[in-house]
């Protein structure tokens, strides 16, 4: 499979997982996401069985969870290039067309955050998608003419942390739109233990699983992790990763058994000391722990409120009893008071 990389800005932490080929590329090594796996089983065996590209294809879900990786697996299990870029990056409707127009038949193009995509780009990729056509504009005013250019055929695969910002009219142009789900600790553990044969790290089945019991339902922490683990092991120790040595490397770093960070706890302890428990609103809760409000809605509170520790509520964030547990607070008496008022 041929990478081109068109405009693209991965994290570090992307680029370390495929310098060391932690990234799975085929759907059998893809682990987790089962009802994602057969689906995408399904439409590729049928695409390949009608020698036609397979449908367009929109993942969503939290950061980390294998959007990008899934977007290589079915240009892979499809035998096509991919073409990769994002939507911050095309700032003008002959960004995409200068794109579409050097794609190859069947090849796969990857539009990270399409959510942020600008809307005069976003009509053109309607014809696009729907019939292999881009609409050049030629000349300005009554003038102006539109020149019809034919595309060859491809398959547009998409990602995006923020369904909900995404127009109907695009969403509705995907044959398949998949939401990745947390990653259970079982599956976790595997994913470590294969990471860490692949990075030559000698750890025990048991040290992987409370890594992935911290990884807060994420590969991509997960694999921060073990990488952080092995350099403690190796500094502190003899190179081994076994339960203990994980435990005090993770402890070291600011992991505690729930998987929370200190940023995790900023969070929680803002909420739970400085504003009594909330409600506190999304704005003043990501001035009070110096982080942008988007980073702190779509990047922290997932994960918070799946694990019962905080509640949006209509007038806004509000700390849950496991929250002050396990800060180690006592919880003000809630009586007379609704969390909805």
């Amino acid at each position: 499979m041929r990478d081109e990389v068109l405009s693209a800005q991965p994290s570090d932490l992307d680029e370390w997982v495929d310098r060391q080929g932690l990234r799975p590329r085929r759907l059998a090594d893809f682990i987790g996401q089962g009802d994602i796996k057969r689906h995408l089983n399904i439409v590729c065996r049928a695409a390949r069985a009608r020698e036609e590209p397979v449908c367009h294809q929109l993942f969503a879900g939290p950061p980390g969870l294998g959007k990008t990786t899934l977007a290589g697996i079915v240009a892979a299990e499809m035998g096509a290039s991919i073409s990769v870029t994002s939507g911050p990056a095309l700032e003008r409707a002959g960004d995409l067309a200068a794109i579409l127009t050097k794609l190859s038949d069947g090849d796969v193009l990857f539009i990270d955050e399409i959510h942020r995509l600008n809307r005069a780009v976003e009509e053109v990729l309607y014809p696009a998608m729907e019939d292999f056509r881009v609409d050049i504009v030629l000349g300005k005013g009554p003038a102006a003419r539109t020149i019809p250019l034919q595309l060859t055929r491809f398959t547009l695969v998409a990602a995006t942390t923020r369904t909900a910002l995404i127009t109907g009219p695009l969403r509705d142009r995907f044959g398949l739109v998949s939401r990745l789900d947390y990653y259970p600790p079982d599956d976790l553990e595997i994913i470590v233990l294969r990471s860490a044969d692949i990075l030559d790290v000698d750890i025990t089945t048991a040290a992987a699983g409370e890594i992935a019991r911290r990884s807060r339902g994420t590969p991509r922490i997960a694999n921060r992790l073990l990488s952080l683990v092995r350099d403690f092991a190796l500094v502190e120790g003899d190179g081994k990763v076994d339960e203990v040595s994980a435990g005090e490397a993770l402890e070291t770093f600011g992991i505690d058994e729930r998987g929370l960070d200190r940023q995790d706890r900023s969070i929680l302890r803002a909420v739970c000391v400085g504003f009594g428990g909330g409600p506190v609103g999304l704005s003043t809760l990501a001035i009070s722990v110096s982080e942008p409000a988007e980073t702190v809605e779509d990047v922290y509170e997932p994960f918070l409120i799946q694990q019962g520790l905080l509640m949006r509520t209509p007038r806004g964030r509000v700390a849950l009893p496991a929250a002050w547990e396990h800060l180690g607070l006592v919880a003000p008496d809630p009586a007379g008071r609704s969390l909805f008022d």
